[in-house]
């Protein structure tokens, strides 16, 4: 089984994607659908996927849930709530949605936010910790200077599952691995958190990456976290900026072809059923 655990859909006519102001981002600046996608998944071999949130507005969190129920390769929704706010009355009304079943997490863009220790404010801490009592994970979304307070937030969370989006998107296109890898192999340490290899093309050099420009970073990964901790996403479409669908799957059928056949089942499938207890 292959779980693409990473991934968005959005449709312009619904809402603007907000965050695509850059004329960088014009190749994807357009409705982008499941059907889409469905043909890259065929050829790939990818069985399921996790449909991530894109916007922080409530509404499109049922929006995705619809998709899932009536899409059988979207295994799990990535949901937005607003962890400044109390989240119980919009928590319930995402649970008692038709779809709640695959509600399998809570995403916030942490790395929009002008204050690095965002994630250590007593309200997002207490609603972090109310989506542990939920059985809801948190994906985390965050940039290397935020990544100290992240650990001081998992640490304080401790019945609370985090999964770590694009490896917290280290600076790959400069070659910089430190103090990036110093704070990964700290929080490896809390074992209630895995990482999604995913958002790797974008943060490296767009038109003239090499699979090496790579290498270094998932190899920290590998060693501080172990694969069973790890999982496959593509960040599809946001990486075909950088690089094709079926590029993104070489990259990491490359970089983990040294792993077991029981190590590579946790990479493509088990680590992403087991972080978002997935009903595959």
């Amino acid at each position: 089984m292959r779980i693409d655990s990473h991934h968005h859909v959005w449709d312009l006519s619904v809402r603007a994607q907000d965050w695509m102001t850059s004329p960088d981002f014009d190749p994807i600046n357009k409705t982008i659908l499941m059907k889409d996608f469905e043909p890259e998944l065929a050829q790939n071999r990818i069985d399921y996927t996790v449909l991530v949130q894109t916007v922080t507005v409530p509404e499109e969190t049922p929006e995705f849930l619809e998709i899932a129920a009536t899409n059988p390769k979207v295994a799990g929704v990535v949901g937005w709530l607003d962890l400044e706010q109390d989240i119980h009355s919009q928590l319930s009304e995402y649970l008692a949605h038709p779809g709640s079943k695959k509600l399998v997490a809570i995403r916030d863009q942490v790395q929009q936010k002008s204050d690095n220790k965002w994630l250590e404010r007593p309200e997002v801490i207490k609603n972090l910790k109310y989506l542990g009592v939920k059985n809801l994970t948190y994906d985390l979304l965050t940039l290397p200077p935020q990544l100290a307070s992240t650990i001081r937030a998992v640490k304080e969370c401790p019945d609370t599952y985090f999964v770590l989006n694009h490896i917290s998107k280290p600076y790959i296109a400069k070659g910089e691995l430190e103090p990036w890898a110093s704070n990964m192999k700290t929080l490896a340490k809390q074992e209630n958190l895995a990482v999604k290899i995913s958002g790797m093309v974008t943060e490296a050099d767009w038109k003239n990456w090499t699979l090496d420009d790579f290498r270094p970073y998932v190899e920290v990964l590998l060693d501080a976290f172990g694969p069973k901790r790890l999982m496959f996403g593509s960040d599809w479409p946001v990486c075909l900026l950088a690089a094709s669908y079926s590029q993104v799957i070489n990259i990491a059928e490359s970089l983990t072809s040294q792993l077991s056949k029981d190590e590579k089942e946790y990479f493509w499938s088990k680590t992403a059923i087991n972080s978002y207890k997935l009903d595959v």
